[in-house]
C-alpha cells in the first residue's frame, strides 16, 4: 500500500477522465474545479509522468494516462459490483442498469418516468458509461458493438445519418435537402472510433468521397457531441432511435441523402440470463418493447 498514489489524487484522474472535463469531475466529486487540477497535479509528479496532454483542446490522456485509466476501471469495477450487491441485499428491490452515456442521456432518461411507473416497488439504479470504458456491472447491460449471443437482443434501429440543428442550417444558407459538406463542421467522437461510425468510415459506407477539407471537431463523448449540434456547432452523426425525439421536435434536422447500414448497435442482456428474478427481466422485457416501437 506505501507505493501508491493517493486515493484523492487516483479518484480525481479517474473522475476527470471519465467525465472529460475538470469541471464535470468536481461536480462529481463535490470539490472545486481548482481542488480536482491540484490532486491531478500532485499524482502526475508522484508517478513522474503526464496523464494528460494540455496542448490539445479539449485535453487528451496520454498513453501513460490510457494505462492508468484501464486499471482504475477494473479495480473500481470490482468495487462497484460489491456496493452494488449489499446495497441490494439491504434494500430489497434494487435494479442497476448500466448503459453508454449517450443512450442514457438520449433514450432511456426521458423514459424513466415511464418505467419507474410499470415498477413502482423497484428502485431503479442507472450507470453511464463512456464509449472505451470496461463495462461496468450491473443487473442488466446495455452495450454498443456486434452482437456477441449469449442471450443478448438487440435494441434500436441499424441506420445512421447525418443531422445538425436548422440555425446552423440556416446560417450557412443550407437545408435538410440541399446542403455541401464541405462547408460544414463535422462533429466527431475521438474516443469511439474503434465502435461508433466517424466520418471516415460513414463516408466510406455510403459510397460518397469525404470531402478533404472539411473542418472537424472532436469529443471525448456522444452527449457533449450531440449537445454541440443542438447549439449550433455543426453536423453530428444520429443512430437510428437514439435521437427520434430531437428530430420529431424539430431541434434538429435530417439531413436527406444516403443513410449507412451497420450490423454494429445497442444490444442489452441480464447479467444472471434467463436466471434472473422476475422484476430484473420485467425491466429488461419493458426496455426492449420500448425501443422497438
Amino acid at each position: 500500500m506505501d507505493r501508491l498514489p493517493s486515493f484523492s489524487g487516483l479518484t480525481a484522474f479517474y473522475a476527470a477522465a471519465r467525465r472529460g472535463t475538470l469541471t464535470a469531475a468536481a461536480a462529481e466529486l463535490n470539490v472545486s474545479q481548482p481542488a480536482v487540477s491540484r490532486r491531478i497535479a500532485m499524482l502526475e509528479a508522484d508517478l513522474g509522468c503526464p496523464l494528460f496532454d494540455r496542448s490539445h483542446k479539449p485535453v487528451r490522456m496520454t498513453q501513460s494516462g490510457r494505462d492508468l485509466l484501464r486499471a482504475l476501471q477494473g479495480g473500481f469495477g470490482q468495487i462497484e459490483a460489491a456496493v452494488a450487491q449489499i446495497r441490494q441485499s439491504a434494500q430489497g428491490k434494487v435494479v442497476t442498469v448500466t448503459a453508454p452515456s449517450g443512450f442514457v442521456a438520449f433514450w432511456l432518461i426521458p423514459q424513466l418516468g415511464d418505467l419507474e411507473a410499470a415498477f413502482e416497488d423497484v428502485t431503479i439504479r442507472i450507470i453511464s458509461q463512456e464509449y472505451g470504458e470496461a463495462t461496468r456491472p450491473g443487473d442488466i447491460a446495455i452495450r454498443f458493438g456486434l452482437a456477441e449471443g449469449g442471450g443478448e437482443t438487440r435494441l434500436l434501429g441499424e441506420g445512421v445519418f447525418p443531422a445538425a440543428s436548422p440555425l446552423y442550417l440556416d446560417r450557412r444558407e443550407m437545408n435538410g435537402d440541399s446542403y455541401d459538406f464541405a462547408r460544414m463542421t463535422l462533429l466527431t467522437m475521438e474516443t469511439a472510433r474503434s465502435q461508433w461510425h466517424d466520418w471516415p468510415s460513414w463516408f466510406r459506407a455510403v459510397g460518397v468521397p469525404m470531402p478533404h477539407k472539411a473542418r472537424v471537431l472532436d469529443f471525448s463523448s456522444y452527449a457533449m457531441l450531440v449537445n454541440a449540434a443542438l447549439a449550433g456547432q455543426g453536423v453530428c452523426l444520429c443512430w437510428d432511435g437514439v435521437l427520434d425525439r430531437f428530430l420529431e421536435a424539430g431541434a434538429l434536422v435530417r439531413l436527406e441523402g444516403p443513410e449507412a447500414v451497420s450490423t454494429r448497435g445497442y444490444f442489452i442482456a441480464a447479467r444472471e440470463g434467463l436466471a434472473a428474478p422476475p422484476h430484473v427481466l420485467g425491466i429488461l422485457e419493458w426496455i426492449v418493447e420500448k425501443s422497438h416501437k
